[in-house]
């Protein structure tokens, strides 16, 4: 059973995170180059490869005594959210780019730098702490992966309108305040 709640709230929480992450903007870079659907198939596929390893960990951390989890989760939302407030610009990564425009190539291109670049991402981190919280694999992951294709979408389609209206700055101010408040949640309730 798909629990509304916790996709809607999994969903707000990645897609204000990964909005200002450097994917969306490679995404956009590799938009702006090639054919958007075949660069948006590549993306897609390399986002649900990472949420469905990232459940998959998060889903073993509720094997664990809840208290722990809820301690762990907090300290890594905790130092998630630092992250992002101590988050400098980066610099314009150059994206290597296919000169082929074959659906194959182009989306191959996209699956690789996606695959690659958000390994270990703070997105990828906060999926497993969102699944191993609401210990609810499917309705995370769905959120997770909707929120990672918006972003994607977003990046590819219509990045530069979006950055010319709402700050980045704030983008990621809302993202780390969300998860500051996950993170003294899930502390209060390990001691709690």
């Amino acid at each position: 059973m798909i629990s509304l709640s916790v996709t809607a709230l999994v969903f707000g929480v990645v897609f204000l995170a990964e909005l200002p992450d450097k994917t969306a903007l490679a995404g956009l870079v590799l938009g702006t180059r090639y054919r958007a659907s075949y660069v948006f198939a590549g993306v897609a596929a390399a986002f649900a490869v990472h949420v469905v390893l990232a459940v998959a960990a998060g889903s073993v951390l509720t094997l664990a005594p809840q208290r722990l989890v809820h301690a762990i989760t907090g300290v890594l939302f905790l130092g998630g959210a630092a992250m992002l407030l101590m988050k400098k610009g980066d610099d314009d990564d150059e994206v290597k780019a296919p000169r082929d425009q074959s659906f194959w190539r182009v989306s191959g291109a996209g699956f690789m730098l996606i695959l690659v670049a958000e390994f270990g991402d703070l997105t990828q981190i906060m999926t497993a702490n969102l699944a191993a919280r609401y210990d609810d694999p499917l309705s995370v992951g769905i959120g997770a992966v909707l929120a990672l294709w918006a972003v994607a979408g977003l990046g590819i389609v219509g990045g530069k309108a979006l950055m010319k209206r709402v700050p980045l700055g704030l983008i990621t101010r809302i993202a780390a305040l969300l998860m500051l408040a996950l993170g003294l949640w899930s502390l209060y309730e390990a001691v709690a």
